[in-house]
């Protein structure tokens, strides 16, 4: 399907992002494995937590859709998830569900399950999970070695001290997950650090979860309990509204009920470096023992642009939102450059080329490097075409980019937003008819 966005005048009002689609898989995951019934306040209902529901229901777990938006789940408990049907688990397109799930899989001793999903989904690999996994005694087969379908026999599992060779939120939740059904206390070391929502979840559950600098360490329990879990606003999905903001003249926007978790905030620290007004009370560095997730709101003004580099250590808090980063630099005086995001060659799609080829073709001076991008900016974007390839951040990334051009964007394949937005183009409208 395509749509075309055209130049915006000044955007006004509120937006209320929809449901965190990290924290939903999560309550979901978390509420299966629980005794007993977990309430989900504003799961989200959107694509991929969708194939989260399925799988859970192919293990045992109960999940019902309530009419206010939220999700009564009744589990099976920590230690009986139930075989499938012929062992096959599809997972669609949910990167965060082939890599978390497995982890819960791996310590059930006789099972054996296979998860697969679409085209886009196979090309996802799953090698970092198996390698950890393997190492606490679980046996796994992905074709090639490192592609789904991805087998998991379940087995008893032992505890590990494993050092992710790269920031990795789904790798570390993994890991974290099988060590609750480990024998020892497990350890993962990170390089960086990631977003933490399994970690804070996993302490409101009474796991025995500590941090002490880039190690994170876990004990194995018996059974977790959960009773209720509100999910708050997505600020991946807010971000692009906040860019939106930064680049139309004259605008201004305020994002209600939006998590401000500092690992998740990285694109709005980055956009205040770079001129944007960005007010609100984001958390100002990690919170290594928290397990409640900060809320607020945030108001976003449209302000001049600076260019800016993007190093590294800022790449997790940001990785969803670093195709904006490469927009706001197209407007932004200077040379723009984000290092260190090799993880985006693996998302949905390599999203490094995407976001090269596709605001390249919308008129920017933009370059790929290996493990990012430069963006020599300051022209704008002329307009054009500019295809999502099915993902839903490069979707709404032309949307965007059609609202701040001279002459609009049409994208083709915006149906792929409703994987994490349902409701997005309805959203630009009002926000664009205030």
């Amino acid at each position: 399907m395509r749509r075309r966005f055209e130049p915006a005048g000044a955007l006004r009002g509120r937006v209320a992002p929809p449901p965190d689609k990290s924290i939903s898989h999560r309550a979901a995951l978390l509420g299966a494995m629980c005794d007993e019934p977990v309430t989900v306040e504003n799961y989200l209902y959107a694509e991929d937590t969708l194939s989260t529901l399925d799988a859970l229901r192919s293990l045992g777990a109960a999940l019902e859709p309530e009419e206010d938006g939220g999700l009564l789940v009744r589990g099976v408990g920590l230690r009986t998830a139930a075989p499938t049907t012929g062992g096959l688990l599809n997972v669609r397109n949910s990167g965060t569900l082939l890599r978390m799930l497995p982890g819960w899989l791996a310590g059930q001793p006789g099972g054996s399950w296979t998860l697969d999903g679409d085209e886009s989904i196979r090309r996802r690999p799953v090698d970092r999970v198996v390698e950890p996994l393997r190492g606490m005694g679980a046996r796994l087969e992905a074709r090639e070695d490192r592609f789904p379908p991805l087998t998991v026999y379940g087995a008893e599992l032992t505890a590990i001290d494993y050092e992710l060779p790269v920031a990795s939120a789904q790798v570390k939740s993994c890991v974290l997950v099988a060590a609750l059904l480990a024998e020892g206390e497990t350890s993962v070391t990170e390089p960086i650090p990631s977003r933490d929502h399994t970690e804070r979840m996993l302490r409101r559950a009474r796991v025995p979860v500590t941090r002490e600098g880039r190690v994170v360490r876990v004990s194995p329990v018996d059974e977790i309990e959960l009773e209720r879990i509100v999910v708050p606003g997505d600020p991946s999905s807010a971000a692009f509204f906040a860019a939106a903001a930064c680049l139309v003249a004259g605008s201004r926007i305020v994002i209600e009920g939006t998590a401000l978790n500092w690992t998740r905030t990285g694109f709005f620290r980055i956009a205040a470096r770079m001129g944007a007004v960005v007010v609100g009370e984001l958390e100002d560095e990690p919170k290594p023992e928290a397990d409640e997730e900060p809320v607020g709101e945030l108001d976003v003004t449209q302000a001049p642009l600076e260019a800016t580099a993007v190093e590294p250590d800022e790449v997790p808090p940001a990785i969803d939102e670093l195709p904006l980063v490469a927009l706001l630099g197209c407007f932004a005086e200077g040379q723009t450059v984000v290092r260190g995001a090799g993880e985006l060659r693996v998302k949905e799609t390599d999203r490094i080329a995407g976001v090269v080829e596709g605001l390249g073709g919308l008129g920017a001076d933009i370059e790929a490097i290996e493990d990012g991008f430069v963006v020599t900016g300051g022209g704008g974007l002329r307009g054009g075409v500019l295809d999502a390839r099915g993902d839903h951040r490069m979707a709404m990334l032309g949307a965007v980019a059609g609202l701040a051009s001279r002459e609009g964007v049409e994208v083709e394949g915006i149906e792929a937003a409703a994987i994490s937005y349902p409701g997005f183009e309805d959203q630009v409208r009002a926000l664009t008819d205030a």
